[in-house]
């Protein structure tokens, strides 16, 4: 039967499997029966206080309890908003301000972060986890009534993502588009209640969706697998292995650092059957290294931004490539359309690069709270001008090959994609600004090195300056490379000439 809610997914699949484990990370189990009755605990917590329809914060580590979480929050009849615990409070406080949500829930585990939220100005309510599982009676009429008079419309989370002003944005997504994204994966990849996933995303990167929801449909178990694994790539092979995962669905990143590391090959992964990737191109050397490691298992491409709950293409690779080729992104999603466009609006003619357009139910809502930025992005449908049609522009430039099947080429702008995350330089830029000494700065990207380089001038020399960075972004933004200009190079318009910056990476 076809979910409604997110939640009917962890309904139905309670009372078929209510002893399986449903999520498990290093320090705690959940069965699906478990599962439901924690969630259940935080949205009584949330209805008790009169909270529907409105933005929670969670801000937790990433475990079982913080997706527990999420689950509270969408049987309450609100959306949820993940807040990484290791963000600097300065980035917290521009999303917090954004978002202006009426709760925060928060484990024993990032007090001090909620207390430093806190004394950074938040005055809404506060919940600890901890405390709201022990001591909250489950109201479980009233969730059943919310629940009833819920429709697939209604908003399921919001995702901060990085913003060229400076300013996070809040891409909103709702229980349709992933209900949608989760019958798609499901039958593609014919997950069912025999496989479990090995999570690598962190919860509040939206390739975490995938493993989330997928596995609360099928039945299967979400392994939660170590941060800190993921470092040591036998022991990660290793854990893979003996947890007797079949599915991973993680950033190319992580997949080459075990193939770059040699370790490809050196543990037996027996029961692994698919290994998916997404959030950057994959690179086919690395692939290669896996893919002649490990000959029998599926591998898949998948592509697309936040704005379209996560995936709108996908590429199951059927064929050899040498490992100098790109990796095809292929074709569209179920019940998605993909429009690619040129400079004139129109369609691209054959081997022309446009920009790719998504259409379909996976499209966002738009930006929280910022109109002037959602009516950037999305747009009427160029090709339709009888009745409103929204599509995203994705700024990624594209084209078709031989194939028919879609090859990504480069951002369109300035944003770009490193460690899994999709980063507004800008924001990195003004980061740095805000920093004391500092003149002038640009950001660009290094593609050999896969690092960001930060240029700048300065009225004194900064020798901690790669410290004070890292006190103002998270670590996938902190430029890997520092160089210090006497100027900064300028076009005749007085703005900062990143063409001639190119020429000195």
């Amino acid at each position: 039967m076809r979910a409604r809610l997110v939640t009917d997914y962890l309904e139905q699949t309670a009372g078929r499997y209510p002893d399986k484990i449903a999520l498990e990370d290093e320090n705690k189990r959940l069965t699906f029966s478990e599962l439901r009755n924690e969630a259940w605990r935080i949205a009584s917590a949330l209805i008790e206080r009169g909270f529907y329809k409105q933005p929670v914060a969670v801000v937790m580590e990433k475990s079982v309890g913080c997706i527990a979480a999420f689950l509270g929050i969408a049987y309450s009849g609100n959306f949820y908003t993940p807040i990484d615990d290791k963000m600097p409070i300065g980035r917290i406080g521009k999303i917090l301000d954004t978002l202006q949500p009426v709760c925060l829930i928060a484990s024993e585990n990032c007090s001090s972060v909620k207390e430093e939220i806190l004394r950074d100005g938040y005055t809404g309510d506060a919940l600890d986890y901890e405390n709201i599982i022990k001591t909250t009676e489950v109201l479980e009429e009233r969730i059943k009534n919310i629940h009833e008079g819920m429709i697939d419309m209604d908003a399921l989370y919001v995702f901060f993502t990085s913003g060229s002003t400076g300013i996070p944005k809040g891409v909103v997504i709702s229980h349709q588009s992933v209900i949608d994204y989760t019958e798609w994966v499901a039958d593609t990849f014919q997950i069912t209640e025999g496989d479990k996933f090995g999570n690598q995303a962190p919860l509040y990167f939206d390739n975490s969706i995938l493993d989330i929801y997928t596995a609360l449909k099928a039945g299967a178990t979400l392994c939660l697998i170590p941060e800190k694994l993921f470092a040591f790539p036998l022991e990660l092979l290793q854990l893979i292995d003996e947890k007797k995962i079949t599915t991973i669905f993680w950033v190319p990143t992580a997949l080459c650092l075990v193939a770059n590391l040699r370790a490809c090959g050196k543990i037996g992964l027996n029961y692994l059957k698919r290994v998916l990737f997404c959030g950057e191109p994959m690179p086919n050397k690395q692939l290669n290294m896996w893919r002649r490691a490990y000959p029998d298992i599926l591998y898949a491409n998948l592509y697309g931004p936040t704005e379209i709950t996560d995936v709108c293409t996908y590429y199951i690779v059927d064929r050899e490539f040498d490992d100098a080729a790109p990796l095809p992104i292929g074709r569209p999603c179920r019940n998605t359309d993909i429009l690619v466009l040129n400079k004139d609006n129109c369609l691209v003619a054959e081997g022309e690069i446009g920009e790719l357009c998504v259409r379909g139910v996976s499209l966002s809502y738009g930006y929280y709270n910022n109109d002037e930025r959602t009516k950037e992005a999305f747009i009427q449908n160029p090709l339709n001008p009888y009745y409103r049609e929204m599509i995203y522009r994705t700024g990624d430039l594209v084209k078709y090959n031989e194939y028919g099947e879609i090859v990504y080429i480069s951002r369109k702008d300035y944003q770009i994609k490193h460690m899994g995350h999709r980063i507004e330089l800008g924001e990195i830029e003004n980061a740095v600004y805000s920093i004391s000494g500092i003149d002038r700065c640009c950001c660009l990207y290094h593609d050999k090195k896969k690092k960001i380089m930060l240029f700048y001038t300065a009225s004194a020399e900064i020798p901690n300056l790669k410290e004070l960075v890292k006190d103002k972004l998270p670590d996938y933004m902190i430029p890997g490379i520092y160089r210090f200009l006497d100027n900064m190079p300028l076009n005749l318009n007085g703005k900062i000439d990143r063409v001639k910056l190119k020429t000195l990476l």
